[in-house]
C-alpha cells in the first residue's frame, strides 16, 4: 500500500475518532435516531443535485447507504444514547474489521491470513472482557447495539468492495440518499412525532454545527476516501487501520468530555488493540491477482 494511501487512511481514521465525541454531543441535543437522519440529509442534499450517480449497480448504492448510514448510524446512535461513552464507543466498533473479514471471505474469497485470524480472537476475546464489565453495570444492551453497528459497517466495506473502482464521491453522496428516509420514518415511530417536531422547532445554530461535522468531515470526506481506497486495496487491509481509531476516540472523549472508564475495559481495550496489532503488522491477506499499487 503506497505511503500516500496510507497518510490518506490516517487521516479518515483521525476524523472519525473525533467524530464519536460530535455523535454524543449530537444525541445529548437531539433525538438519537432523528440526529443520524438529519446527518445523512445534510450529506445528501444538495450535493446529489451536482454530482452524478456512481457507474455502478444501484443495488450496490442503496445497500450500502441502508448498511453505513441507515444500520451503522442507527444502532450507534442509539448505544451512545442509552448509555455507551463516545471512547468506549470508538474501541468496541473497531471489530468492523474482523466483521469484513469474515464477510469478505464469504462473499468476495478473499481469505484471511492465519494472523489475521489469531489478531481477530485476540480482539474478540478483549471485547469479551468489556462485555463482562457492561454486564456487571446493567449495561450490556448498548455494548450489543454497538456490536450491531460494527456488523453493519463490515457488511458497508463489503459492498464498497462489490462496487468496484467508481467515484468514491459520488458512491458516498448516492448511497447517503438512501438513508434519510428510514432514519427519519423510524424516528417518528420509535422517538414519537412530538420528540421530532420539538427537536426542530428548536434546532439552532450549535445543532447545526454538530450536524454539518458529522455530514461533511465525518460523512463526506471520510466516507469517500474510505470508498477510494476499498475500490484499489482488498478489504482485509483497508479495514485494520481502523487501529487507530479508538486512540483519537478515547483521548477525545477524555479531553473534551471528561469521560473515564474502567481498569477492566482498559485491559478489553489493550486486548483489541493488540489483536488489531497483529493484524495490521503480520496479516498478508491471500487475493491472487489484486495489485497493492
Amino acid at each position: 500500500m503506497p505511503l500516500r494511501h496510507i497518510a490518506l487512511a490516517l487521516l479518515v481514521v483521525a476524523i472519525w475518532g473525533f467524530n464519536f465525541v460530535i455523535i454524543k454531543l449530537s444525541v445529548e441535543a437531539l433525538p438519537p435516531i432523528l440526529a443520524a437522519g438529519l446527518r445523512f440529509v445534510a450529506a445528501a442534499l444538495p450535493a446529489v443535485l451536482f454530482i452524478r450517480p456512481p457507474k455502478t449497480q444501484w443495488y450496490y448504492v442503496v445497500g450500502f447507504g441502508l448498511a453505513f448510514g441507515f444500520a451503522l448510524y442507527g444502532f450507534l446512535n442509539l448505544s451512545i444514547a442509552w448509555g455507551m461513552s463516545a471512547g468506549l464507543s470508538s474501541l468496541v466498533l473497531q471489530t468492523q474489521a474482523f466483521f469484513t473479514m469474515a464477510l469478505a471471505f464469504v462473499v468476495l474469497g478473499e481469505r484471511p491470513s492465519r494472523f489475521q485470524v489469531v489478531g481477530a480472537l485476540i480482539a474478540f476475546a478483549g471485547i469479551g472482557v468489556i462485555a463482562v464489565e457492561r454486564l456487571a453495570a446493567t449495561a450490556i444492551l448498548p455494548l450489543g447495539m454497538t456490536l450491531l453497528a460494527a456488523l453493519s459497517w463490515g457488511l458497508a466495506n463489503v459492498l464498497t468492495k462489490k462496487a468496484g473502482r467508481v467515484n468514491a464521491l459520488a458512491f458516498t453522496v448516492w448511497g447517503a440518499l438512501a438513508a434519510p428516509v428510514p432514519l427519519i420514518g423510524l424516528s417518528l415511530l420509535v422517538e414519537g412525532p412530538r420528540a421530532v417536531l420539538d427537536a426542530l422547532a428548536n434546532f439552532g445554530w450549535a445543532d447545526a454545527g454538530l450536524i454539518a461535522f458529522l455530514a461533511y468531515p465525518a460523512t463526506l470526506l471520510g466516507g469517500a476516501i474510505w470508498s477510494w481506497l476499498l475500490g484499489r486495496h482488498p478489504a482485509t487491509v483497508v479495514a485494520p487501520f481502523t487501529l487507530l481509531v479508538p486512540i483519537t476516540g478515547l483521548l477525545s472523549g477524555y479531553l473534551v468530555l471528561g469521560e473515564t472508564i474502567t481498569s477492566m475495559e482498559i485491559g478489553g481495550a489493550v486486548l483489541v488493540i493488540a489483536g488489531l496489532l497483529v493484524t495490521v503488522l503480520r496479516g498478508r491477506p491471500v487475493e491472487p491477482g489484486v495489485r497493492l499499487d
